[in-house]
């Protein structure tokens, strides 16, 4: 079974370690690209790892032909204006962005700079893209049916405990995309006799408490891919271990040691990312390249997790699993 990691090692083996210039259009210039992010670098690392290596495949090179001008809003999704600007300003050719508060930003900030977002759910609802065919103006990207994944998770924890009737969504009240997600998540709850009650979180300083009122309300939690809980996997995974909570998110979150994690292949994603940003390099129109739909999704579980927490796994998910943590 190929894993993440696993695809993450040949990418470093196959492309890092033999970097090459693809054509005499690479040669002689340096590209500047942007990167603005709504989280921080240490939970992205992997992620811009898969980005670099699909850079390189095609012949972008930091260093050489390629200069990358970061600017991470921590967390702190006010700042993403400013940052924005920035990189405006400084006239970089391109802006790749990391979440649905950095891609508005970046939409807010600039009218000609292209801008690639990485992976965002639901554009055209949150108002980023007019569509996914013909996403118009000066962005395309990758995207996946966020509200759709988010739902699953919600019927996976049921299956994970037949028993299940509150499940707590943790989620960041001001990324703009959450509304659609809860509303999601609560019409499949209540199509599995499951109700499921948001729990917000804007800071690290929330999580303690938000997962300590979860113990009191409900009987599991979800983990929404905000970047607030991206940058803050172990904290999170740990504070629902101690109270033997069972927990579905993304899979860093499940490596990190969450129970269970269902969603896409982010570093696929971010490695095919590179292909929208050669295209736009080369004189492509963001206009004219229609939003890119991910189509791997993974179910993983965490087996370890599930003994310290006293869940015994149904051999049914287990069957289904691309990937078992033990």
């Amino acid at each position: 079974m190929t894993t993440r990691r696993a695809f993450l090692d040949t990418l470093a083996g196959g492309l890092l370690g033999a970097p090459r210039i693809a054509d005499a259009q690479l040669v002689g210039k340096v590209y500047r690209m942007g990167f603005l992010g709504g989280a921080g670098p240490a939970g992205y690392a992997a992620l811009l790892d898969s980005l670099r290596a699909g850079l390189q495949e095609r012949g972008y090179v930091e260093g050489q032909n390629l200069a990358v001008e970061f600017r991470w809003a921590d967390g702190h999704y006010a700042r993403l204006a400013t940052l924005a600007a920035e990189l405006v300003h400084l006239k970089v050719d391109v802006i790749v962005t990391q979440g649905t508060p950095a891609a508005l930003a970046a939409k807010r900030a600039t009218k000609t700079i292209p801008i690639v977002m990485a992976i965002v759910g639901n554009p055209v609802e949150t108002g980023i893209v007019a569509s996914y065919a013909r996403p118009g103006g000066n962005i395309t990207g990758s995207s996946f049916f966020w509200g759709e994944v988010t739902a699953k998770r919600v019927e996976l924890l049921k299956t994970l405990q037949p028993s299940l009737t509150r499940v707590g969504a943790l989620q960041n009240p001001e990324n703009p995309a959450m509304a659609s997600l809860l509303r999601a998540m609560q019409e499949r709850g209540q199509s599995l006799g499951v109700h499921v009650t948001p729990i917000g979180v804007k800071a690290v300083a929330e999580l303690e408490p938000a997962l300590d009122l979860a113990r009191s309300q409900v009987d599991a939690v979800t983990v929404v891919d905000d970047g607030i809980f991206i940058a803050n996997v172990g904290l999170i995974a740990e504070l629902a271990r101690k109270r033997r909570l069972p927990s579905m998110g993304f899979r860093e979150y499940c490596e990190a040691g969450g129970l269970a994690a269902y969603g896409v292949d982010f570093p696929y994603i971010w490695h095919q990312a590179a292909g929208l940003i050669d295209k736009i390099l080369r004189g492509a129109r963001p206009a004219d390249l229609p939003i890119e739909q991910a189509s791997r999704f993974e179910l993983v579980v965490n087996l370890k997790t599930a003994k310290v927490i006293g869940l015994t796994v149904p051999p049914s998910v287990l069957a289904r699993a691309d990937q078992i943590i033990e």
